[in-house]
């Protein structure tokens, strides 16, 4: 099978739509399909890739990795490209989405589309009326999920979601895979630890994440400040535009000496970092799923989440789900125990096997086989 993949972001840019992005690609790739990834041109862009077809594209006026894609393909890679796919698979609904939904409809190909963003809760970047802003973001979702032929969303709650505002397409519900055994071979070290500033008689609370608004990172200061705990340290990992305002906000409540911002930081060091700590935390309730939520189960981590239906259906019993309230995260870090937890250990590595990138391009092969050859009338399938 040959799929074309359309996405309105790609590396060097590190995110979770990226790591979906890639993690599905390997799985389709090692059982021996062909994928084609269409992207806007991303500054330092491995441009030896000859899977990777980049469009011109220009930078957007906020501080932002992405970029605006101009929609021009050459017609060489038209011909001996496009219009040989199997079946294209859309990341996005602005630009590339809409390219996507034209090549499929105009060469006969099925679409599916994977939701990896809840519009709405981005609203704040749009210099317009928030009410409005998110009105148009739901009337976009809308439109374009009942122009393809099969919506993917990665928990039930965003199932529901989108029936709630009017998405009545086929939606199938398939997880976005991890590399559950690499993060599950993190392990706690003490030199990590150290690095971090970490004492022996204290307490790593991990965050991993970009830094923007819609995360809801300054949560986590307040509860640390409303902790009032010296042997809490809080581990923030990660880059974005919020980064300044999110020092500032540590100054201010009095815990910026409590408080480590790494920056970005290299993959590779991901699963020490979530095994390291002695818990992770998750404040957001603006996620489809969460990657991190799930690398966080496969290292085993002690996690503190957010009640948000998706964190419940990600997590399960395997963490502390708590109300996203600066009370709330408060006495859960008070809580906090200093030493790692084998029974809850065992429970989070066991949750995250389900996050497999095995599993996830089973369910996803299901669906383009369904698609591609579609059942005898009258024979159901799997849809929310």
């Amino acid at each position: 099978m040959r799929i074309g993949f359309f996405t309105e972001v790609y590396r060097p840019v590190v995110n979770g739509v990226v790591e979906s992005i890639d993690a599905l690609a390997e799985g389709l790739r090692e059982r021996d399909h062909v994928v084609y990834c269409f992207t806007p041109r991303m500054p330092g862009a491995d441009a030896n890739d000859a899977s990777i077809f980049e469009m011109p594209s220009l930078p957007l006026p906020t501080r932002t990795p992405y970029r605006l894609t101009l929609p021009l393909v050459s017609r060489r890679n038209v011909n001996n490209v496009i219009k040989r796919l199997s079946l294209i698979h859309a990341h996005s609904m602005f630009v590339t989405g809409w390219m996507a939904l034209r090549y499929a409809r105009r060469y006969g190909m099925p679409i599916v589309y994977t939701y990896h963003t809840q519009l709405e809760a981005y609203a704040h970047y749009v210099p317009f009326e928030p009410n409005a802003t998110r009105f148009a973001a739901s009337q976009l979702t809308r439109t374009f999920g009942n122009l393809v032929d099969a919506v993917v969303v990665p928990t039930p709650a965003m199932a529901r979601h989108l029936r709630e505002i009017g998405v009545e397409t086929r939606i199938e519900i398939v997880p976005s895979g991890i590399d559950v055994e690499r993060f599950g071979a993190g392990r706690r070290d003490e030199r990590v630890r150290a690095k971090l500033r970490v004492r022996r008689d204290e307490r790593m609370v991990l965050f991993v994440s970009r830094l923007a608004r819609e995360k809801n990172v300054d949560l986590l200061l307040e509860a640390l400040a409303d902790a009032c705990d010296p042997s809490l340290r809080l581990v923030i990992a990660g880059d974005g535009p919020a980064r300044d305002e999110l020092e500032a906000r540590a100054t201010e409540l009095g815990v910026r000496e409590s408080v480590v911002f790494l920056g970005a930081v290299a993959r590779e060091t991901l699963p020490d970092l979530y095994a390291s700590a002695d818990a992770f935390v998750f404040p957001s309730t603006s996620e489809t799923q969460g990657l991190v939520q799930a690398e966080a189960l496969a290292a085993g981590a002690c996690i503190i989440a957010a009640d948000a239906p998706q964190n419940r259906e990600v997590l399960g019993d395997a963490a502390q789900i708590v109300a996203p309230t600066r009370e709330a995260f408060a006495r859960a870090l008070r809580a906090v125990p200093a030493q790692p937890d084998a029974a809850l250990t065992s429970r989070a590595k066991a949750a995250a096997a389900r996050f497999s990138i095995d599993r996830q391009t089973e369910r996803i092969l299901d669906l383009y086989g369904s698609l591609l050859d579609p059942e005898p009338e009258g024979r159901g399938r799997r849809s929310a």
